[in-house]
């Protein structure tokens, strides 16, 4: 059985950080593409980052470019999702997503990820 774990959520101000960790396993973790997505109260779901099965590729949201930064550890099956410069239009639920050729078909097209975590809160004060 296929399980996807978020943690590391929590509230900081604005301006600090977060490191979000996902973990995956019942899957071959370095078969599949990896993203973090997030939902705000009232707001649909939007894609943030996402990165290839090898980590070779990676994309972001144009909102968190240059701020966000997402990572994976293939033998750790644990992908993570470091936060910078945290502003309060950051907070959201953020979810861990996996998928087969995501990031080269649709990386922001949530039907294209088959496994989803129950997600991690972030709340950034300002």
């Amino acid at each position: 059985q296929v399980q996807v774990v978020e943690s590391g959520g929590g509230l900081v101000q604005a301006g600090e950080s977060l490191r979000l960790s996902c973990t995956a396993s019942g899957l071959t973790f370095d078969g599949y593409d990896m993203a973090w997505f997030r939902q705000a109260p009232g707001k649909e779901r939007e894609g943030v980052a996402c990165i290839s099965a090898s980590g070779g590729r990676s994309s972001y949201a144009d909102s968190v470019k240059g701020r966000f930064t997402i990572s994976r550890d293939n033998p750790k099956n644990t992908m993570y999702l470091q936060m910078d410069s945290l502003r309060s239009e950051d907070t959201a639920m953020y979810y861990c997503a996996a998928g087969h050729n995501a990031v080269w078909i649709a990386p922001w097209a949530a039907r294209m990820y088959q496994y989803w975590g129950q997600g991690t809160q972030v709340t950034v004060s300002s």
